[in-house]
This record gives C-alpha cells, sequence and structure tokens, in this order.
C-alpha cells in the first residue's frame, strides 16, 4: 500500500457480491453513506482516501492539503475494462494509488490484468493534472480534453444532445454532455448503483457557471432532467465539497480545511432544483443558493 494512502470501509454497508453480474444496485431508499472523508482538520491525514461504494465501485479523495479543490475521482470496473474518471488537482502521485485499488481488486477476481481508460469529468485544470503518469501505463488510454476528443472516444454523434453508452463489460454506462460550466464536460450514469457522477455541473458547492455559456448551462439541465425522468437516480456524486453542514453556509474559496463538510453525495432531487433555479434566472444571472449548492455565476473570460 503506497505512503499517503488509506482505504475506508463504508459504514453499516454489507459487501456486495464480487463479480459485476451479480452484484445488487442499491434502492434509493436505502442509499449508501460515506464514512468521514479526509477534510483537513487534521495534520496526519494521508494525501488520498479511498472509499468502496461496493465491489466494483471506489470513490477517492485527495487531501486538501495537497490541494485547495481537494477534488474526487471515481474508479469504476466492470468485466472487460475499468474506468478511472479525472486525476486529480495536481501536488502529489496520483497513480500509486490507482494502481494499489486496481491491485486489489485483480486479486479478489483472481486475474492479472485489465485494460484502464482515463477520463475526464471536464477540462478544468484541477482534474487532469495527474494524466501524464498514465502515459504509457500498459493497457492504458487517456481520453482528450476537447469536446471533440470526449465525443470521438465515446461516440457521442451529435454534441451535445445525444447521449452514449459506454460498456465496461456487464456495465452499460451512460455519458451525458453536459457543458456549460466547460465546454468538454459529462455527466456519468452508472444503472447498477443508479449512482449519477455528477463532475462540476452539480455537487455541493459552488456551480461556476460562465454568464455567456449560461444558456448553454441551461440546456444542460434540461438534459439532465429528462435524462433522470426515465432513469432512477439513488444519489449524485459531484467532484468536490464545498459546503458545510449549514444550510447556504459555503466555506471561504481556497480554504485550507474543512471542518463540519456537509455529505458528500446529493439527492436525486438537486437535479429538479437546478434546473428550477436556472430557468428562473436564465434572463439576468445572479448568485443564488438552493441550501447544499450554490448557482454561481461568472463573468466570462476574455478570449485568448
Amino acid at each position: 500500500m503506497p505512503v499517503g494512502y488509506r482505504i475506508t470501509a463504508l459504514l453499516a454497508a454489507p459487501m456486495l457480491a464480487a463479480t459485476i453480474a451479480l452484484a445488487s444496485a442499491p434502492a434509493a431508499s436505502n442509499a449508501h453513506r460515506f464514512a468521514h472523508w479526509i477534510d483537513g482538520t487534521t495534520q496526519s491525514e494521508p494525501k488520498m482516501q479511498v472509499q468502496r461504494y461496493d465491489a466494483d465501485t471506489f470513490v477517492i479523495r485527495q487531501s486538501v492539503h495537497t490541494n485547495f479543490e481537494a477534488p474526487f475521482l471515481y474508479l469504476l470496473f466492470g468485466r472487460d475494462r475499468a474506468l478511472l474518471l479525472d486525476t486529480g488537482a495536481g501536488g502529489l502521485a496520483i497513480r500509486p494509488t490507482v494502481d494499489a485499488v486496481i491491485a486489489r481488486w485483480l486479486a479478489d477476481h483472481k486475474r492479472t490484468s485489465i485494460p484502464l481508460v482515463v477520463a475526464h469529468s471536464h477540462g478544468h485544470g484541477d482534474h487532469h493534472q495527474g494524466d501524464g503518469e498514465f502515459v504509457g501505463r500498459p493497457d492504458t488510454v487517456v481520453v482528450g480534453l476537447k469536446p471533440e476528443a470526449v465525443a470521438s472516444f465515446f461516440g457521442v454523434a451529435h454534441w451535445p444532445d445525444d447521449i452514449a453508452t459506454f460498456d465496461l463489460g456487464g456495465r452499460a454506462l451512460s455519458i451525458l454532455p453536459t457543458p456549460g460550466h466547460e465546454p468538454a464536460h459529462i455527466m456519468v450514469y452508472d444503472p447498477h448503483t443508479r449512482l449519477l457522477f455528477s463532475g462540476d455541473m452539480l455537487y455541493a458547492g459552488r456551480l461556476y457557471v460562465p454568464v455567456d455559456q449560461f444558456p448553454t448551462f441551461v440546456a444542460s439541465a434540461d438534459r439532465v432532467a429528462a435524462f433522470a425522468r426515465t432513469h432512477p437516480v439513488a444519489m449524485l456524486l459531484g467532484t468536490h465539497i464545498e459546503m458545510t453542514n449549514v444550510a447556504g453556509k459555503d466555506y471561504p474559496m481556497e480554504a485550507a480545511t474543512h471542518p463540519d463538510e456537509h455529505p458528500l453525495e446529493l439527492p436525486a432531487s438537486a437535479i429538479t432544483r437546478l434546473q428550477a433555479a436556472v430557468h428562473g434566472m436564465a434572463k439576468s444571472p445572479a448568485i443564488a443558493s438552493q441550501g447544499d449548492f450554490i448557482v454561481y455565476p461568472r463573468p466570462a473570460k476574455p478570449a485568448p
């Protein structure tokens, strides 16, 4: 086990079957809750923490001590390949932790290898700083950061209106283009767990939207809401936590510690609340708290 890495068991969650074909999805009413995440409040916390959602789903957090963004990464396994969503914000090496989780999964499944796809929730720098560690790794593909590269790899015929299917082998994920926060942003839905990996578009924090991209963001919110009406969502798992446990209260920007954090997960109802919020301000975007997240329009960045 690499230095600076810790794996944490889930609270009161029975171990699910080891093979993806036999793994049962948790009911929305009994959705798993995570154990306490590293939050920067102790100097001795490891650089990365891993929690196992089920036998084939791992959640990894980067310590705020290594980067104030403290992002979450996701590692999903199927029979034929694994998918790593995001590679962190830098300030540490993440591949030793990822490789350790893969090695454990392989040992549990009495296998020696599995191909790995490294993709991203979106192209902002705090989500791809570790990409270079995977270049040249055997049996590994690193997906590009531009919408064209994402659409080409996952088979999105008409970006951003189409939803693609990406099968890990007995685990067919839905890839939802959701530009607005960033042009290549995607959400990933897993029907086995009913988890929606929601990136930076919807999480317990400040949902930054460039004002010139607000109509695009609204269209993405509509796309996700329409998808959720026909696909049961147990909970949303995003890429940061910036909210405290006090409704509407966020941490200062670039906070060095996150005491009393909001849980990582958001309920499925957050989807329709986001949709209503952005439609309500579409003509005049303004910062607005929804209690467990904050819609946060920002000035457009000047053209390079």
